[in-house]
């Protein structure tokens, strides 16, 4: 799922008006900028703090900020300094509805570049309708795919993927080193057609649900689930698997989505599940739900559990798998290969480093190397700075993994963060999985997927549900 990367990029579509007046409408991404580059209606009253716009093809950057309605106090629906936005159309040659890419470097600094014309990409689903993958287990579609960790469990439970679309390009480039090459990089808007399959499964944006940062009711990254349901009701797929943050279950949204999938014929159920519970060395808990046509939702039984919580129900599962499972071959000094890469830490971070015993987190710092932030922050926070425990699976892995001050990501060991092959392992990637990218942009990726081990019990349910005999050469799909 490619959710998160919300956080670092927008995209923007070009329209009619845009092109007449020079401008780009922001309308819906207000929360995408820092809150004090808003400013007065009237640059004579004041200004907001200036952000920063590198733009493609134009030399010096862009120093602008945001305008607010005078009567309302709302943002405005474009930046205040405009001029550059001529010249970036005509450079690019940008059209009414191609999409342009506006992305977060820093908190005030931001690039701004085409993410393709619409003459270029125009969604050629020519291709996926003109052949049909290898194979001959059930057709699955994949939506907000990622880099394809749920991709990946459903290609090893035997599914061909018939479409994956991700509209993050180095996702995409993962993906097609990975899953497959059906890949369209492109909005989920900009589909027009879907072709047919047996599943679909998806994970739409979910900033607006995370308990991460405020939630907010008509959040625009909420909607795209809407977008998924164009795809369930052109399809009619036997069976869909939505993935989400648990807060999507006590959510407005969720009872929407309940009452589209029953008006589509669906039975809907939605559970959380924790992904210790299927294998991976990892605590990481989403929502999960599922809609059938045929017949009632099942779940895949848990297969691991909580050896110091077992009771009589479940005292024939495996031990939860832990951090050592998953990462005790690596070795300690980073080497460079296959993503196992460090970082450049200062002095005082290697320090820092020092003092966190194995479990520790940042109230084992002492006063001198605490920050004034933390000194202030006297309570919550136990994970910040936090060092994993050898013999527990891991906190969930989030994008910023590298970050120790973001949560607990030190090593148990060796004093440093873990690193992006020692993350991608906690998510339970097999260690031959090929990332495609930037340093930043693979850790986005390992971020936001689901982990493959977990998305490979719920393919194996599902193809229970479909009546596919797993233990046959060739898969057989009941019909409905």
């Amino acid at each position: 799922m490619s959710g998160r990367v919300g956080h670092r990029k927008r995209l923007v579509c070009v329209t009619a008006a845009n092109l007449r007046a020079n401008h780009l409408y922001l309308t819906g991404h207000s929360d995408f900028f820092p809150a004090d580059c808003y400013g007065a209606s009237s640059a004579k009253e004041r200004t907001g703090k200036m952000i920063q716009l590198d733009v493609a093809g134009i030399a010096n950057p862009v120093w602008t900020d945001i305008p607010t309605e005078a009567k309302t106090g709302k943002p405005r629906r474009f930046f205040r300094k405009r001029a550059w936005v001529r010249e970036f159309f005509s450079k690019h040659n940008i059209k009414h509805g191609d999409t342009i890419s506006i992305e977060r470097v820093d908190s005030h600094h931001f690039r701004v570049s085409p993410f393709e014309s619409k003459g270029q990409r125009d969604c050629p689903t020519s291709f996926i309708f003109n052949s049909e993958p290898d194979g001959d287990g059930p057709r699955v579609i994949e939506l907000f795919a990622g880099c394809g960790g749920m991709a990946l469990g459903f290609k090893d439970a035997g599914f061909r993927t018939v479409l994956a679309n991700e509209w993050d390009r180095e996702a995409c480039d993962t993906l097609r080193a990975n899953i497959t090459d059906r890949v369209l990089n492109c909005a989920i808007q900009e589909i027009e057609e879907f072709p047919e399959a047996d599943v679909v499964v998806g994970g739409p944006p979910c900033q607006g649900f995370s308990n991460l940062g405020e939630r907010v009711p008509n959040d625009p990254r909420n909607q795209l689930w809407r977008q998924y349901f164009r795809c369930i009701e052109q399809v009619l797929p036997k069976v869909f698997v939505l993935e989400n943050v648990q807060p999507l279950l006590k959510s407005a949204e969720f009872i929407e989505i309940t009452r589209v999938a029953k008006r589509l014929g669906y039975s809907i159920e939605g559970r959380v599940l924790n992904s210790a519970d299927f294998g991976v060395p990892q605590t990481r808990k989403r929502a999960i739900i599922i809609g059938s046509r045929i017949g009632t939702p099942r779940y895949p039984e848990p297969t691991h559990a909580d050896l110091s919580k077992k009771n009589l129900l479940d005292r024939n599962l495996l031990p939860w798998r832990t951090v050592r499972d998953a990462i005790g071959h690596v070795p300690l000094e980073p080497t460079g290969l296959n993503w196992h890469i460090g970082r450049n830490p200062t002095e005082k971070s290697k320090l820092r480093y020092r003092c966190i015993p194995l479990g520790g987190n940042r109230w084992d710092l002492p006063d001198e190397l605490t920050p004034d932030c933390w000194k202030r922050k006297t309570k919550g926070g136990t994970d910040l700075f936090g060092r994993l425990w050898w013999d527990r699976p891991s906190v969930t892995i989030r994008t910023e993994f590298y970050k120790p001050e973001k949560g607990r990501y030190l090593h148990p060991v060796a004093h440093r963060p873990i690193t992006h092959l020692e993350a991608a392992l906690l998510q339970s990637f097999p260690e031959n999985f090929n990332f495609c990218g930037r340093k930043i942009s693979v850790g986005v990726q390992i971020g936001n997927a689901v982990p493959p081990i977990l998305a490979h019990a719920i393919a194996n349910n599902v193809a229970g549900m479909l009546g596919v005999d797993q233990s046959a050469s060739n898969y057989k799909i009941a019909a409905v």
